[in-house]
């Protein structure tokens, strides 16, 4: 099926900068929350690091050759705040700020437009050892971040993107302990939600002062939640989950409360709430950047199993090497449903992508399943443009093979393989199909 896009549709590719680029503490960088969390025995896959990653710090040039080659037109990165602001405040790092400067620079030498993310997880480890996200002096942090990288990258950098996923930095970071600092206690994780978009409300006005004439969003991992049965207990479940992974951080981006769902569940007192908290949430953004990989099937747990009714929605056959189910059509519906609940100017798939085990052959690297999963939600982005979806842009997840946080090197993302003992790049099949679509603007079959 022949698939095209509008002509002033976009696409790219995504990375993540503990996720490539090494370098861990080289030219003044501080230690960051994933440099301590990895190099804390049993936390990481194999013990891996992000110490060396995909050498990115050195290879820069290297791999802008490489987008340029794929003919990327947009890249989406991280920017490391500990090697900004080894503290997370005050004294400035300017070598690390340089490093972002050349490769802006080298960005828009190849033509491709650079779109900055300032947080994509890696907290300075100064910052988690006042308190971290839970603390509100890591807002006010964050906010002093966002005017350093605005007053010297501003003047080239006309995309900025404010948190990477809070969900998974408050959730995964200090609920479920999975991720860097591995805490475990549901009010620190409310308290860090409050926090990053506070952080982001107060980051907004300050991009849009210094860097002028700049389009300013958010990044938010969402999925639709799709109740396993009928049953009054899975639907109260799936309510409660979609409040607690989506509503929780789109709500008050609208000027909506917390979720009642959540808070009343918890018993959670927001004492750490103050006036103007909530009204700055609602900082006006350009757009609103939604990162997919699956859908969530919700199954109770507050009844016993065999009292269920039996389940009436399971996930399907094929799945990732993450085990998560490739369910494409939860795209075009997380899409319409932005659309028609949450109606921001514009949105862009900010990630998308699978793992999968990709192996070197003598003729290259092949990866048939990445190209399918890719093409089928592609196809799917097109169907909710068709319905109406101010859809700007795609970003496909990853650029490169990188360090997978808690999986380690052991999940592969890239549609360029890396072999991590020569750091050799090598476009996989995935990635020479995709340089057609972007050269097409379409899919040509």
């Amino acid at each position: 099926m022949a698939v095209s896009f509008p002509n002033d549709f976009r696409w790219g590719a995504a990375t993540a900068s503990y996720q490539i680029e090494g370098a861990w503490n080289e030219d003044g960088k501080g230690e960051s929350i994933w440099d301590r969390f990895s190099h804390t025995p049993g936390r990481v896959l194999n013990g891996d690091t992000g110490d060396v990653a995909c050498d990115h710090y050195h290879r820069w040039r290297e791999d802008i050759a490489l987008m340029k080659d794929l003919g990327l037109q947009m890249y989406r990165f991280s920017i490391g705040w500990p090697r900004i602001l080894p503290r997370g405040y005050g004294k400035v790092n300017s070598m690390g700020l340089d490093f972002y400067s050349r490769l802006v620079d080298g960005l828009l030498a190849a033509g491709i437009t650079p779109y900055a993310t300032l947080y994509h997880w890696d907290l300075p480890q100064a910052l988690q050892d006042e308190g971290g996200w839970p603390a509100r002096h890591t807002a006010e942090a964050f906010a002093e971040y966002a005017e350093v990288l605005a007053r010297r990258l501003g003047d080239r950098v006309k995309h900025w993107m404010t948190l990477n996923e809070p969900a998974v930095s408050a959730l995964l970071g200090y609920y479920w302990g999975a991720h860097a600092p591995g805490h475990q206690n549901i009010r620190e994780a409310l308290a860090a939600t409050h926090h990053l978009l506070l952080g982001h409300g107060w980051a907004v006005p300050v991009l849009r002062r210094d860097s002028p004439d700049s389009q300013v969003g958010i990044v938010l991992n969402l999925n639709p939640k799709h109740p396993a049965s009928e049953s009054e207990a899975d639907l109260r479940a799936t309510q409660y989950m979609d409040a607690l992974e989506n509503r929780l951080y789109l709500d008050p981006l609208v000027g909506r409360p917390y979720p009642e769902e959540v808070i009343s569940q918890h018993n959670i007192s927001l004492s750490y709430v103050q006036p103007g908290d909530m009204q700055a949430m609602t900082a006006p953004v350009d757009f609103l950047g939604l990162n997919y990989y699956t859908r969530g099937i919700i199954r109770s747990q507050e009844i016993p199993e065999a009292q269920n009714a039996r389940p009436t929605v399971v996930r399907g056959p094929e799945v990732t090497e993450m085990d998560w189910e490739v369910y494409p059509e939860g795209l075009h519906e997380m899409l319409v449903r932005l659309k028609t609940e949450y109606p921001f100017p514009a949105y862009y798939v900010t990630e998308n992508g699978a793992a999968y085990v990709d192996e070197p052959g003598a003729d290259g690297v092949h990866d048939p399943k990445r190209l399918v999963y890719l093409q089928a939600h592609f196809e799917q982005a097109a169907r909710a443009i068709a319905d109406g979806v101010p859809l700007k842009g795609y970003f496909v997840w990853s650029l490169m093979d990188n360090f997978e946080w808690a999986w380690g090197y052991t999940r592969r993302f890239g549609i360029v393989y890396v072999d991590y003992e020569t750091q050799e790049r090598t476009p996989k099949s995935s990635a020479l199909w995709y340089r057609r679509v972007i050269a097409a603007n379409g899919i040509v079959e």
